[in-house]
């Protein structure tokens, strides 16, 4: 029987209307970045102090099993707050508490992560630039229950999944944190191999054989991306050409477009095609300003985002990707706008790198590249885990595969 969202929940309440200033330290405030289709993604999070966080509960306080939904970039996506969690809601956010005498909080959490439900959200969503769901949208999304009993053990079953996805995730971010201090020791710290015997040019004071260039002399090619008209279906009905978001930039591998494209819009439109091993990077709104992420296929993607194709005669991907990692900070901190805040992609052109030599950047990058390709084989597998689970939950739910 299908049931309305809110006739299942003791309460469905909105965010503040309001930024919160990042304290540095404190409760976890949730912003949309922060949250992935079913987990929470704290890296990075803000945080905020006790004032703050009554504040913005003076609603409802998160607690353990209740539901925290995206409205915006990227809109649709759902995780559950973990037991011993203590969070606050940042803006585009809405807090879902299941009845947990009407419906399991982990089987309906999974239930709006599947792909059908996001459907129902996400074409009903408002927003030229950004799409974001009404609160009556979410309140009315309909929900199809099986009984209590039916509910707990597809929850349990599926929850067998994402341990898994689970251990991937962990085990990508320490290959993450394995490239990024191999990248400051040789880079930053300048001990690389042989750095004692190095001389130092009196001229540049870098070491000898290394140099300065901008960005756009080390790239074959530096150009942003486009969006497509919404009014012409043709370019978004039936499209099988890749076209990514800023939303789902993730400093890792890109594998799958939430969304995608017809071949005719790439020929009539000013949206341009990238090549495999592109680098992309977020230059627009704060919550994604730098983020990055690797090509996997010939594909396209939205104007917030700056591709960039490396000439392999001076760099590899792997070392570009990580000094553009390297350098968001110092990007963000040059961004401007009143509303959404933005990264100048002349800016990012001209900007001066200091270059090792190329024999040392062969060194790192074959040190560094079978790390990169161990990350994108866990991504690649836990892309089919999901995919597996989100197919089974259908099959679950109709009885069609009985779980004893």
């Amino acid at each position: 029987m299908s049931r309305p969202l809110h006739q299942l929940c003791e309460l469905i309440v909105d965010c503040p209307h309001s930024t919160a200033f990042d304290e540095g330290e404190g409760y976890p405030l949730i912003r949309t970045p922060n949250i992935g289709p079913g987990y929470f993604d704290l890296e990075g999070v803000h945080r905020v102090g006790r004032a703050a966080y009554d504040k913005r509960n003076l609603r409802a306080v998160p607690r353990p099993n209740d539901l925290i939904l995206a409205r915006e970039a990227p809109a649709g996506n759902v995780a559950i707050i973990p037991e011993g969690a203590e969070y606050c809601l940042g803006q585009r956010t809405v807090l879902i508490r299941p009845d947990a005498n009407k419906v399991c909080p982990q089987f309906l959490n999974y239930y709006l992560n599947a792909p059908e439900q996001r459907h129902k959200l996400l074409k009903n969503a408002n927003g030229a630039t950004v799409s974001h769901v009404n609160m009556p949208i979410i309140r009315n999304l309909p929900v199809n229950l099986p009984s209590m009993d039916e509910q707990v053990r597809i929850a349990d079953t599926l929850s067998a999944y994402d341990a898994l996805i689970d251990n991937n995730r962990r085990q990508i971010k320490l290959l993450e944190e394995a490239a990024q201090r191999l990248y400051k020791e040789w880079f930053i710290d300048l001990h690389f191999p042989g750095y004692e015997s190095t001389p130092i040019d009196p001229e540049t004071g870098l070491p000898e054989g290394w140099g300065e260039k901008e960005i756009q002399e080390v790239c074959l090619r530096i150009q942003s991306g486009s969006t497509p008209s919404r009014k012409n279906h043709n370019y978004w009905d039936n499209a099988t050409e890749e076209w990514f978001k800023t939303a789902e930039l993730q400093d890792l591998w890109l594998l799958d477009s939430e969304e995608k494209i017809s071949a005719d819009a790439i020929t009539e439109t000013s949206v341009k095609e990238f090549p495999p091993n592109s680098i992309l990077m977020a230059i627009y709104a704060s919550p994604t300003l730098g983020r990055l992420g690797i090509l996997t296929k010939k594909s396209t993607f939205n104007q917030a985002a700056l591709g960039f194709v490396v000439d392999e005669n001076f760099v590899s991907k792997e070392w570009l990707f990580l000094k553009l990692y390297e350098l968001r900070d110092e990007f963000n901190s040059i961004a401007r706008g009143a509303g959404q805040q933005n990264i100048s992609g002349q800016i990012v052109k001209d900007y001066d790198i200091v270059l090792p030599s190329k024999v040392l950047i062969n060194a790192f990058t074959s040190l560094v590249a079978p790390i990169f390709h161990e990350m994108f084989h866990l991504q690649k597998l836990n892309s089919k885990l999901s995919e597996a689970r989100n197919r089974l939950l259908p099959k679950l739910m109709s009885s069609e595969i009985e779980v004893l």
